[in-house]
């Protein structure tokens, strides 16, 4: 029996136009649940709500993406596995915005921009060179970054580089309009679980 048939991809502009009809009536039904969120932020720790990184978009581009602030002021950049005691750098409340996802709602911006989609393989940071060389190699760069992927849905932070190369790239050969719906339902179950994150 044979394999069955990888879905037609999106076609650029309407994964764009999908992505602004997602994302504008979820920023604007996302206010008040954000706005909460920034109160609570600013009342358990010191310093700004949101946190702004320097991530690496489409064919390898630096672009600025926005998150809810879960770590101390002064942590290091790096990913959060990378650090010697995670727990330790998280703000009061930084662990139940991490499960709940809640630290993505400001991802919403990049998506209005365009330098974000909702599905599609998770940003690396600026300077996790391991992970963009072999996302390169397999040629998960051409793909817009996502807030939602088919790696963070199986897995997450607990994927090795190499699992989530595999899984982003298993994503660049099925991706299609259903794929995607399939993997933002999948999103909201596992966010309501809070499941896949370990730090």
């Amino acid at each position: 029996m044979s394999a069955a048939a990888p879905q037609p991809p999106f076609m650029p502009i309407h994964k764009r136009a999908f992505d602004l009809l997602l994302a504008v009536p979820a920023a604007v039904i996302l206010a008040v649940p954000f706005l909460l969120v920034a109160v609570a932020v600013r009342l358990t720790s010191e310093g700004p709500v949101l946190f702004w990184s320097d991530r690496v978009g489409r064919e390898n581009a630096l672009f600025r993406m926005p998150k809810v602030r879960t770590m101390r002021v002064n942590t290091p950049a790096v990913a959060t596995h990378l650090l010697t005691s995670p727990k330790q750098h998280l703000t009061p409340i930084g662990g139940l915005l991490r499960k709940t996802s809640l630290d993505e709602i400001p991802q919403l911006w990049s998506v209005i921009r365009g330098d974000m989609s909702i599905v599609g393989p998770r940003p690396a940071l600026f300077n996790q060179d391991d992970l963009v060389a072999q996302r390169t190699a397999v040629g998960v760069h051409h793909l817009t970054p996502g807030i939602t992927g088919w790696a963070q849905i199986n897995g997450r932070d607990e994927l090795s580089i190499p699992e989530k190369v595999a899984f982003d790239a298993a994503y660049l050969q099925r991706r299609g309009f259903v794929f995607d719906l399939r993997i933002i339902v999948l999103t909201f179950w596992h966010a309501l679980r809070g499941t896949g994150v370990t730090h």
